[in-house]
Formats: C-alpha cells, sequence, structure tokens
C-alpha cells in the first residue's frame, strides 16, 4: 500500500513550527488577503521590531510557506500554496486510514 508521504518529515515539522506563532499566522493570512508585499509593506500591520519580523519571514520561508523575490533594494513575499496543499493532502491520508 503506497501511502502519502510529505516531502519529509522535517518539511511537516517546520510547517508546524512556522504555524505555531500568532504573528506568522497573522503574516500568512496577510499575503493571502494582500498579495505579493514588500517587508516594509508587511510591518505596517505589526508592532514588532523589523529585527523579530525578519524572524518570522525567515521561519516562514524555511518551511517553504513563503517565497522571496529580490527586485532592486527590495525583498517581496508571497504565499506558497503547494506546501499548504501537501499537508493538506497528508492531514486527509490520516484521517482516512483505518490501520492503526
Amino acid at each position: 500500500m503506497s501511502a502519502f508521504r510529505p516531502r519529509s518529515l522535517s518539511m511537516s515539522d517546520s510547517f508546524f513550527k512556522a504555524i505555531a506563532d500568532a504573528n506568522r499566522r497573522k503574516i500568512l493570512l496577510l499575503l493571502k488577503k494582500r498579495g505579493t508585499m514588500s517587508a516594509g509593506d508587511i510591518a505596517k500591520y505589526f508592532d514588532i521590531s523589523k529585527p523579530a519580523l525578519s524572524e518570522h519571514l525567515k521561519i516562514l520561508k524555511n518551511a517553504d510557506l513563503i517565497t522571496a523575490i529580490k527586485k532592486k533594494q527590495y525583498i517581496y513575499y508571497a504565499l506558497n500554496t503547494t506546501v499548504f496543499e501537501d499537508i493538506l493532502a497528508y492531514i486527509a491520508e490520516i484521517l482516512n486510514k483505518r490501520e492503526v
């Protein structure tokens, strides 16, 4: 029987670590609603330091939840929906699995 597996165990671990923080979840929702945004644009929605925001963006990027594209002196961030699709498929597989 061929069961779905996330791309790697570390991918799923980094996913859950990334979404464990409220600020990171807010960033994901913001990118979903607004589309591609620069770090400066994202910062306008938060009352945290720029280094803290940078760390949140780094964690989200390392989990492949967002993409980062550098244009001139700015970095633009966008939601990466592929990882969400992988995780949803993994959860569906768990819910449908009848063996323990």
